[in-house]
């Protein structure tokens, strides 16, 4: 560089400015010559032959994708769902008429709220409830004088303390409340079970006035139906969806298309919200004078605009217009060049890998080819099997194309869809139909009722239901752990403590472990006649307290309603099975349904409001995955030191 243009000791030279051209700054800024900004922000291009040539060198000009739709005429047929079976195949239970006011959920989970245990009395909850209503109704319609009879006839009646009651006294708070009721209140179950085709002039001891039976009657009728709309419930075998011996449900919906039935199958359903993927397709061919008319198999022309026309049945025909709009979704970049997106979704911060094919689609979809999609609403009624015709798109050149369903191809490597059913057969599986599935879009779940933990035990060589959550004589869930204990304690009670002899030894024998009485062995036996190698039978454990005098010891019976299949009645709502002779069936669930991680099942309400705002409350199951294997540490055999 130029000597003449180096100033030696720069920094004495700024500070007694000795060179008033040379000056130092910590900031820079523009001074605007003018205060409109108009020109500045209209980005003017000023060679505009370079703006054709990079359109023409990136392919622009060809026009493949120049068009856009403005127009399109869908072409559609609809049939809807009309009929319902509860575990095909099994039982008595046939095809049902499946109506609209009820969602699918709970015509399939409901299940019956158990009443009685080993002839003792639980739910007590619900009997208040109904006791209470049942007052009320009485007070209501100026028959309240009857009120303290029903309380004579019908009471909560407090039972001995014994150690065939040890689901009231081991639990304190369970005796609490039974004590409080005992004699007060109207065990409204109690007057159901009654009323369900009796008359109140049957009952002498109620004594009612014979001009009051007629008013007395109708009145029950009333408390029977608020009780059934009150709680849905299984009206008996051929609505009982659940099947024990695999811990899920099993059914199908079956809707008429044509002269072909497309049955929906649900297999084993367990998740707790019903949707397409919960079903596999099948077609059959319905049998001569079958339910169902034959509807419209949807291959005639325009219905017209109106939805109305093509009728057949259930099974209607559409062909709509609409103008195409385009795809919005959060974080799809803005049209206008000097709008800024927000940075609520940020696609280009997803960091999928390399097999996260899901990601990689969204992705895609969302950065490159996110403009080129439209949107064409149609609204489709609950519980209707959908199949598009095709489309008819008129694009703003005026040019029109005629779009098949996605699909179609006779490849099975070309074919591309989306909410695809799966087909039992191969015929099936190329059936393009999407169902919409009566579904609730929000179920409210309660505390859990029951929960069993199904875990494999390798060292024992069995399986353990481990009831984790037991359900109360009063109706809501207690901690297994602690109600076993509870139990326990209780039975030791009625025991005299026996004098433990001075042990001389230095080890002792011990002929087996305990056990919690909340483990419930489930044994890999063979069953007779049945095809399968292995299967696990539900046993019992034998509850040993020294010095006990029953004669063989008791047995330990599960809690929860879910292991204790072939214990209890398993009908409908029929008010007298709780009643009759129950003979103890042999409970066997199925080796593949718990597998290595284990299973997770729990019980308890649910409650979801329907389209039309009807209420509906139910008692469902859901199962899941588990945590892995346990031990119970149960052995036998040992010798144990005595120190």
């Amino acid at each position: 560089m130029d000597q003449k243009y180096v100033i030696p000791e720069i920094g004495s030279a700024l500070q007694q400015r000795k060179f008033p051209t040379v000056l130092t700054w910590n900031r820079l800024e523009g001074r605007p010559r003018t205060h409109n900004f108009d020109r500045s922000l209209k980005a003017e291009v000023r060679d505009a032959l370079w703006m054709l040539t990079r359109q023409w060198q990136v392919g622009e000009f060809r026009a493949d994708d120049a068009g856009s739709p403005f127009l399109a005429k869908l072409h559609i047929s609809i049939t809807e769902v009309d009929r319902y079976r509860a575990r095909p195949g099994e039982g008595d239970g046939g095809v049902q008429e499946y109506g609209e006011h009820i969602p699918l959920e709970v015509r399939a989970e409901q299940k019956r709220i158990p009443f009685t245990r080993e002839g003792s009395e639980i739910s007590l909850d619900i009997r208040l409830q109904m006791g209470r209503q049942w007052s009320r109704m009485l007070e209501k319609s100026g028959k309240g004088n009857y009120i303290k009879k029903f309380l004579a006839g019908y009471p909560f009646r407090l039972p001995e303390r014994d150690r065939d009651h040890d689901h009231l006294f081991a639990h304190r708070e369970v005796w609490q409340q039974y004590a409080a009721i005992s004699g007060r209140c109207i065990d409204g179950y109690k007057v159901y079970r009654f009323l369900e085709g009796s008359s109140v002039a049957d009952d002498s001891g109620l004594a009612v006035d014979p001009a009051d039976v007629a008013d007395i009657d109708t009145l029950g009728e009333e408390f029977r139906r608020w009780y059934r709309n009150l709680y849905s419930q299984p009206a008996g075998e051929a609505d009982d969806a659940w099947v024990p011996e695999k811990l899920e449900y099993r059914f199908e919906c079956i809707a008429r298309e044509g002269e072909i039935d497309k049955v929906l199958k649900a297999e084993s359903y367990h998740s707790g919200h019903l949707d397409w993927y919960a079903f596999d397709l099948e077609s059959r061919t319905p049998p001569a004078g079958g339910a169902g008319d034959a509807g419209d198999n949807g291959d005639g022309g325009d219905t017209g605009d109106n939805g109305d026309g093509g009728d057949n049945g259930r099974q209607k025909s559409f062909t709509d217009t609409f103008i195409p709009s385009h795809v919005e979704f959060d974080g799809m970049p803005e049209t206008r060049w000097w709008q800024f997106e927000d940075s609520k979704t940020d696609l280009g911060d997803i960091k999928p890998s390399t097999t996260d094919l899901a990601k990689l689609l969204l992705v895609q979809f969302g950065l490159i080819y996110a403009n080129d999609w439209f949107m064409v609403p149609f609204e489709l009624p609950t519980g209707s099997l959908a199949r598009v015709k095709g489309l008819a798109v008129t694009n703003n050149f005026g040019e029109r194309f005629w779009i098949g369903p996605a699909g179609r191809g006779a490849d099975d490597w070309q074919r591309w869809g989306m909410f695809r059913l799966h087909g039992i057969t191969a015929g099936d599986s190329r059936d393009n139909l999407l169902f919409l599935a009566p579904a609730a879009p929000k179920v409210q779940e309660g505390l859990p009722l029951e929960e069993v933990r199904l875990i494999r035990d390798e060292m024992a060589n069995m399986v353990w239901g481990v009831e984790s959550i037991v359900p109360l004589a009063t109706g809501f869930g207690r901690s297994g752990h602690e109600a076993a204990g509870e139990v326990l304690s209780y039975h030791k009670s009625f025991v005299e403590a026996q004098a433990v002899a001075d042990y001389k030894a230095s080890v002792y024998y011990l002929a087996m472990t305990t056990i919690p009485e909340n483990w419930i062995p489930l044994v890999p036996v063979h069953k007779p006649g049945d095809n399968r190698e292995v299967q696990l039978q539900r046993s019992a454990m034998l509850r040993l307290i020294q010095g006990d005098p029953l004669d063989p010891p008791a047995k330990i019976r599960p809690r929860t309603s879910l292991l204790r299949e072939g214990l209890d009645p398993r009908a409908g709502l029929d008010p007298h099975d709780d009643e009759a002779p129950q003979v103890r069936q042999p409970y066997y669930l199925h080796e593949e349904e718990v597998p290595r991680a284990g299973a997770w099942v729990r019980q308890h309400y649910q409650r979801t409001r329907w389209t039309d705002g009807e209420v509906f409350v139910w008692l469902g199951v859901r199962k899941k995955t588990g945590k892995g294997e346990g031990s119970s540490n149960l052995a036998f055999d040992q010798v144990i030191d005595a120190v």
